[in-house]
């Protein structure tokens, strides 16, 4: 087990455990009572609160912040600037037994760059939440989320689209609709009524 305190260049709370074999990036947090295990591999600037667990094998990026009570379990990936709410579930298996060994039918769970998931929200595996977004509180996700999509419900459906800066665009979007941001500015396009792309000159950024 590594030492919390020997972390040269991030940084853990002393009733944090931090397995041997984890990596962390610079800048990054660990408070009360987490668990980082071997094999997990974790970027730059994270935060991760109160009682977090991150399983072997998971894949954060840079800039990711974990609330409090979350945890992280083999199969998931999480890209840069995800946001995990409080007390919120990521599963790994589809149909769990306790006498029934299942560790080679974990399912990947993918959160594209930016995603935001609300605070006791669960995400049931082999999903994949598209680029900014943003699953409400409470909500129980079973497909696939479409980038800049906001979902809420159980089962989620979508019910708007936000801007990669979390304001509202639209409740329904439509091919050859063009959008901007009141907030920041920002110019989207909709393909069709589930796709939805960033325009203009910093699109390459989402």
């Amino acid at each position: 087990m590594t030492d919390p305190q020997d972390l040269p260049d991030a940084w853990a709370h002393a009733t944090a455990t931090i397995d041997d074999g984890a990596t962390m990036g610079p800048g990054t947090k660990v408070w009360h009572y987490s668990h980082i295990s071997s094999g997990a591999r974790i970027g730059a600037r994270c935060v991760f609160g109160q009682n977090t667990y991150v399983a072997p094998g998971v894949e954060i990026g840079d800039g990711v912040k974990v609330q409090n009570n979350v945890s992280l379990y083999t199969g998931v990936i999480v890209e840069d600037d995800v946001f995990l709410g409080p007390s919120c579930v990521l599963t790994n298996v589809v149909n769990p037994r306790s006498h029934v060994e299942r560790k080679d039918e974990f399912r990947t769970t993918r959160l594209r760059r930016g995603a935001t998931i609300g605070a006791n929200a669960t995400v049931v595996c082999g999903v994949e939440l598209g680029t900014f977004s943003l699953v409400g509180a409470g909500a129980v996700v079973t497909r696939d989320v479409p980038a800049y999509a906001q979902v809420i419900g159980t089962p989620a459906r979508i019910v708007g689209w936000r801007c990669h800066c979390g304001e509202k665009l639209a409740r329904e979007i439509a091919g050859g609709l063009a959008l901007t941001c009141d907030a920041c500015g920002a110019t989207y396009a909709a393909d069709d009524a589930t796709t939805l792309r960033r325009t203009g000159p910093d699109a390459t950024r989402d």
